[in-house]
């Protein structure tokens, strides 16, 4: 089976004397059905276009994509105990994590919900190969006699064996779901714009919340209860660090206490509301301390970064033209550690990654942009070998025209 990608592109804890966060302000009432139908109808395209009878999903934002239902998206990031049947055309199938089938039952995406046949080891034990037998004659029976082509996104070689023995031709499905999520629905722009609010709303809490003699990991946590509090999800990582832990880049936090004059960055990472992700940066210098002359060096040049790096997003331009055009700082304040210039995001991170240009011919690859993507543009100014950097990352929407620029929270040191 196979169409035009036109087919695709046309469907279209609370520190002390610190308010608590509160709901976002500018919260839309988001119409989840139409949401659900839209990003469907993509991945639907998106299966056609691979060749594809059908795709069986497993990656929980992929599951949330297809169907607009979540269930234990952590846990199901390293079990596989969800998965949704997705055939190119006919009934939609969901197998749920056993005694949990009522979450999803009569959801306007979901025509049908069975129990999940779970065949990895710490399920099945000694059973490994009896269950992933079952489950591939399950999988079987829906694509039917006729159809044997499959989107998979996640199949380990036990699970790539048992669908083989029924003549199943597996198909990259991860490429497959990265094609219809690329491109961002109406409803989705509503609700990522929701989501964005809910982080900004938590980031300048934890702001407020920033005092010298403080941890690490009690500043960041404080965008975690905000995030929660607003309806938001969990954090994917953990890059907030102060000092002398500012550099190298992808630190995780740590129990180290925040002095005055210390610059504190960070990335927040989150699934916000909606479970749409929020990818933004920011530098702050803390206390009432006056940024020395080296902090503002590292920040102008992470800005005329950030700012020059912006305006090469278009519809047309070309990841390996953004590469080659793309600002990196002066070499006696540039990191390796920084690979991207940008990438994508919806869910979570996505398609596509765009390196710079010293890293590129070793890991990148080409492509095109398109209106409709939303994208986070990084930068970062880290001296080799010294004692602090400035992290900066800003999400955007590529519109027919240029950019709109998604992120609104102030930029600034102090």
């Amino acid at each position: 089976m196979s169409a035009p990608s036109s087919t695709l592109h046309a469907i279209s804890s609370v520190a002390p004397g610190v308010a608590s966060p509160s709901t976002p302000s500018t919260a839309t009432a988001v119409d989840h059905t139409a949401l659900d139908s839209g990003r469907m109808a993509r991945l639907r395209a998106a299966i056609v276009e691979a060749g594809c009878d059908a795709g069986l999903f497993y990656d929980p934002t992929n599951i949330r994509y297809a169907t607009g239902t979540s269930n234990m998206q952590v846990y199901s990031l390293h079990n596989a105990c969800r998965y949704v049947f997705v055939p190119a055309v006919g009934p939609v199938v969901l197998f749920e994590f056993k005694g949990c089938e009522h979450l999803s039952v009569g959801h306007p995406m979901v025509d049908e919900v069975r129990t999940a046949v779970s065949w990895y080891h710490f399920i099945a034990g000694t059973r490994v190969g009896e269950f992933a037998k079952l489950w591939a004659e399950e999988i079987s029976a829906l694509l039917g006699p006729d159809a044997r082509d499959l989107a998979v996104d996640r199949c380990d070689p036990i699970g790539a064996s048992a669908l083989g023995e029924h003549g199943i031709r597996l198909h990259d499905g991860q490429q497959a779901a990265n094609r219809a999520r690329m491109i961002k629905t109406p409803d989705e722009l509503d609700l990522i714009r929701t989501a964005i609010d809910g982080c900004e709303q938590g980031v300048a809490h934890m702001r407020a919340s920033m005092q010298p003699g403080m941890t690490e990991q009690e500043l960041w946590a404080q965008l975690h209860a905000a995030n929660i509090a607003a309806g938001g999800e969990w954090l994917e990582t953990r890059l907030l660090t102060s000092g002398q832990r500012t550099n190298p880049w992808y630190q995780e936090c740590s129990d180290k206490t925040i002095d005055a004059g210390d610059l504190v960055a960070f990335d927040t990472d989150l699934i916000g509301i909606g479970g749409y992700s929020v990818d933004i940066s920011r530098t702050w210098i803390a206390g009432a301390a006056t940024p020395t002359s080296d902090q503002q060096r590292l920040h102008a040049a992470a800005s005329e970064q950030l700012e020059h790096n912006l305006q090469l997003f278009h519809p047309g331009a070309s990841f390996a033209e953004i590469s080659q055009r793309g600002h990196i700082p002066a070499a006696d304040i540039h990191s390796v550690t920084n690979a991207a210039v940008a990438h994508g995001i919806g869910l979570c991170n996505e398609y596509p990654l765009i390196l710079n240009r010293d890293h590129f011919d070793g890991g990148g690859y080409d492509g095109e942009v398109e209106a409709g993507m939303v994208l986070c543009v990084e930068a970062l100014a880290a001296p080799p070998g010294g004692t602090e950097s400035v992290k900066l990352e800003e999400q955007i929407l590529v519109t027919d025209t240029g950019i709109e620029r998604l992120s609104t929270c102030s930029l600034e040191l102090d």
